[in-house]
């Protein structure tokens, strides 16, 4: 049975885990961590498809099941992890090799663990994860609409990032009460460093967490007008319709007024 403590709802559909590990679009032997694998349904699409597989379970009810998939996976393709996702080290799941993350994440965890493979030391090849939809629709959002907030910012500045697939309630066991959505994140070769994604969070945080005032307030206790300025953006804007590029200056501008 699905713990809601732990945010589960399996996805058992052939069709759909076989459809999301094509997404993904790694290469046969190619290194893949997958957060959550629960019963193993999207573990066996990646097996199936030649990825080498990671799978970082914290529900110990799941290791009988998985130890009997790990065995029967060919060559030693599913390696099993059992603890908590946010707080592993992926660069030694993956041995220092490249690594594509692939999963249907369960729903508690999704955004902090998204923030973590975006802004931590670790880059990951390829991203492609199932969220809500809300979730999804967030993630990809262009500036202008409600949607776009400070997830779309960091996303986007860190990776090209878009919704791929639509996923039903009725397609997961037990059904959620909402669709699901699966984006695909492939990272910028322009990252921005950590110091820059530092000042980055810090400014998306200030202007998004006051959303309705102008830019001038909610970036007061950060420069105010003339950290605006300096970014070249117009004090009286409102953070929703601040382009990823104007954060990126704002996160430059705060940045250049450390000594």
């Amino acid at each position: 049975m699905a713990k809601k403590a732990f945010g589960q709802h399996f996805l058992l559909d052939l069709n759909v885990t076989r459809k999301i590990a094509r997404l993904a679009d790694f290469a046969p032997g190619a290194r893949v961590i997958e957060v959550g694998p629960g019963p193993g349904g999207l573990t066996r699409a990646l097996l199936e498809a030649g990825a080498q597989v990671t799978a970082v379970e914290t529900d110990e009810r799941f290791r009988p099941l998985l130890e009997d998939l790990a065995a029967a996976a060919p060559g030693g393709a599913l390696t099993l992890v059992f603890g908590d996702a946010l707080v592993a080290d992926e660069a030694a799941l993956a041995a220092g090799a490249p690594a594509h993350v692939v999963s249907n994440l369960p729903y508690n965890v999704g955004t902090p663990l998204l923030i973590k493979w975006l802004t931590g030391p670790w880059t990951p090849a390829s991203l492609t994860l199932m969220f809500q939809k809300e979730v999804a629709q967030r993630i990809a959002a262009p500036p202008g609409g409600g949607a776009y907030g400070r997830l779309a910012v960091i996303a986007q500045a860190t990776c090209e990032a878009r919704s791929v697939m639509d996923v039903p309630a009725r397609a997961f066991t037990p059904p959620p009460k909402v669709d699901s959505a699966v984006v695909r994140l492939a990272p910028r070769p322009d990252r921005p460093s950590p110091e820059r994604l530092a000042a980055l969070q810090a400014v998306t945080a200030a202007a998004f967490g006051q959303r309705r005032k102008m830019l001038r307030q909610s970036l007061k206790a950060l420069g105010g007008e003339p950290l605006i300025e300096a970014a070249g953006l117009d004090p009286q804007a409102r953070a929703e319709t601040v382009d990823v590029a104007g954060f990126l200056r704002l996160a430059d501008a705060r940045l250049a007024q450390r000594p």
